[in-house]
């Protein structure tokens, strides 16, 4: 298991998303794995382009939000903080309904530096986004 405390339950982190864009979205935790972080966002008009598909950018803070709740996951958030540095995401099928899930896995955890590859999936389980997250981990500062 590669977070840092191995009892971590979804519910434990509702919280951290109140009063953010996750909220503003919809988004919600699916599953805690052990290697693994699936967050969910629906398909509505806050989240559509003008076309009715799901927004790239929708896809992009999804993608952000998964990896760095992940990240955060893995460190002790006592003494650091996680900030997303380089996002890439690569468009793959147009999605107009439902819910997508997108999936966080560690492609690197080091001390500085986390990259996340994070898979959407559509309710037919295709991929209509493939992404990368690059995390920066960081001390809190003394003020």
């Amino acid at each position: 298991m590669i977070w840092f405390h191995k009892d971590i339950k979804k519910e434990q982190l509702e919280p951290v998303m109140a009063n953010t864009m996750a909220e503003f979205l919809e988004l919600r935790i699916e599953e805690v794995g052990e290697d693994f972080l699936s967050m969910s966002m629906p398909v509505l008009p806050k989240t559509a382009q003008p076309y009715g598909f799901l927004h790239g950018g929708a896809n992009c803070v999804l993608i952000e939000t998964v990896g760095s709740i992940a990240s955060a996951l893995v460190i002790d958030v006592s003494r650091q903080m996680c900030v997303g540095i380089e996002i890439n995401a690569s468009h793959l099928k147009s999605v107009t309904k439902g819910r997508v899930v997108a999936t966080a896995r560690p492609l690197r955890l080091g001390k500085t530096t986390h990259i996340w590859e994070v898979r959407i999936v559509n309710e037919q389980n295709e991929l209509t986004c493939a992404g990368r997250l690059t995390v920066a981990v960081r001390d809190h500062r003394k003020r």
